[in-house]
């Protein structure tokens, strides 16, 4: 007989509010003590009460069958669902559709295009200030200079730019508020540019994707979604560097990056929800109950990776282990942005001169996206 979620562990909760209240003010604390709990019970899944049914997995296995059975675990109803900024697109596009949506998009976004965007790219960098700077400030302001010139070949109003991308840096429930204003202005740049590039043409991100159906909007989705991952995953990478500078060689950048990504990474959580029941290991789970996987529990997993707190570029002379390693997500929905994002950190972290850490707050502060909570002053050297 299959047990059900009531059965399963959970961290201790709160009267009438569940968990609600820590998966607001300390999620990374919580989901922590739920992996505690479902580890000291033999079981890699656990319970939150979050107002619905709601279970998150540790194990690479729980990692790839959400990732995979694309008919049980749905994007309709994700957390992606409530952020207007998310809310749409390729993102919330599920089977039989989103196949077909995908490989409509990939060519703009695939490796050959995004080399032919390098150099705008780097041209749109911002300059390495001379003293103390800010590192994650500093990443936030040369990834948008970047994505403009990806996107919009820099055209795009960067004042309006950066009022559009500010709210996804706030805790919740900032960036789920609705703000109809602000994204009218920003559809209508965007509609202003695309027709542009469709009377005269053009070689930027936004060429691509404004003759296909639903382009302008993947467009304005694509962009939010590339914005805060990028420029926290930047902004760790450029802090550890100043801090271990012998690591600040071209051949040293993508293990980097990587050991950046597992420790940090952007999406620390990601979410399904069950289009029809499903068993795991013993345990019905049933329609309806939101699913989750992190990347950031299992980048951590002392069974999965030796030394797991510490970072440790070197230990990427070895492949991962299987499922486990999930920074871009895993299958058919990797991050469509998977290779504009590596390009753009791999690319600044070649130009960079050497830098000292000073000083700065690099504790993992999550929202949308999980980032330092900062500041984190450098200097070069």
């Amino acid at each position: 007989m299959l047990s059900s979620l009531h059965d399963l562990p959970e961290p201790a909760s709160r009267p009438g509010s569940g968990h609600l209240q820590d998966w607001a003010a300390r999620p990374l604390a919580l989901i922590e003590e739920g992996a505690t709990q479902a580890l000291a019970a033999g079981q890699d899944l656990f319970r939150l009460r979050l107002g619905l049914p709601a279970v998150v997995g540790l194990s690479p296995a729980w990692n790839r069958r959400v990732l995979t059975d694309l008919n049980t675990f749905v994007s309709a109803g994700s957390f992606s669902a409530v952020v207007p900024y998310l809310a749409g697109g390729v993102i919330l596009t599920d089977a039989p559709g989103h196949g077909a949506r995908r490989r409509a998009l990939n060519p703009g976004f695939g490796k050959g295009s995004v080399q032919q965007l390098r150099e705008r790219m780097r041209q749109a960098s911002s300059p390495v200030p001379t003293g103390r700077f800010n590192a994650l400030a500093w990443a936030d302001e040369t990834v948008r200079r970047q994505l403009n010139a990806a996107y919009f070949a820099s055209e795009f109003d960067d004042r309006l730019l950066a009022a559009f991308l500010a709210p996804l840096r706030r805790p919740f429930p900032v960036p789920a508020l609705p703000r109809p204003l602000l994204f009218r202005r920003v559809e209508q740049e965007i509609r202003r540019l695309a027709e542009r590039r469709l009377r005269e043409g053009g070689d930027d991100l936004l060429s691509t994707l404004a003759p296909l159906p639903g382009g302008l909007l993947e467009t304005r989705i694509s962009l939010a979604a590339a914005h805060d991952t990028t420029t926290h995953a930047l902004a760790y990478a450029v802090w550890e560097l100043a801090k271990a500078p012998q690591d600040q060689t071209p051949h040293t950048h993508s293990a980097v990056l990587k050991e950046v990504l597992r420790l940090y990474p952007p999406g620390w959580m990601g979410s399904r929800r069950l289009s029809r029941a499903a068993e795991w290991q013993g345990t019905e789970i049933p329609r309806g109950t939101l699913a989750l996987y992190s990347p950031y529990l299992t980048g951590r997993d002392p069974t999965l990776w030796e030394r797991p707190l510490d970072f440790r570029p070197e230990r990427w002379e070895k492949s991962p282990p299987a499922w486990a390693y999930l920074p871009f997500g895993g299958g058919e929905r990797t991050c469509l942005g998977v290779h504009l994002a590596q390009t753009l950190i791999l690319d600044v972290l070649a130009e960079l001169p050497p830098l000292q850490a000073h000083w700065g707050n690099d504790e993992p502060h999550p929202g949308i996206t999980l980032g330092p909570r900062g500041p984190l002053v450098v200097e070069r050297r």
